[in-house]
């Protein structure tokens, strides 16, 4: 799963500090979820589209190389 985190992060200008607390996790899940090494949750997902004011698949995309059952 790839994500777009970063760049809307920053275009929103928060650190991850601020995103985490915004959406009540700790700076290193941010960090994890950035680097693709953790995917969000649904309700985090929901949470990170609010505050982006974008639907998730603008913030979560599948991996072109995957295929869409996560297999």
């Amino acid at each position: 799963m790839k994500n777009n985190v970063y760049e809307l992060r920053k275009r929103h200008k928060l650190t991850q500090e601020e995103l985490a607390k915004k959406i009540g996790v700790t700076r290193q899940t941010i960090i994890s979820i950035e680097q693709g090494k953790y995917i969000a949750s649904l309700p985090l997902a929901l949470k990170m589209a609010k505050i982006f004011e974008v639907p998730i698949e603008k913030i979560f995309m599948l991996d072109e190389e995957g295929n869409e059952d996560g297999e």
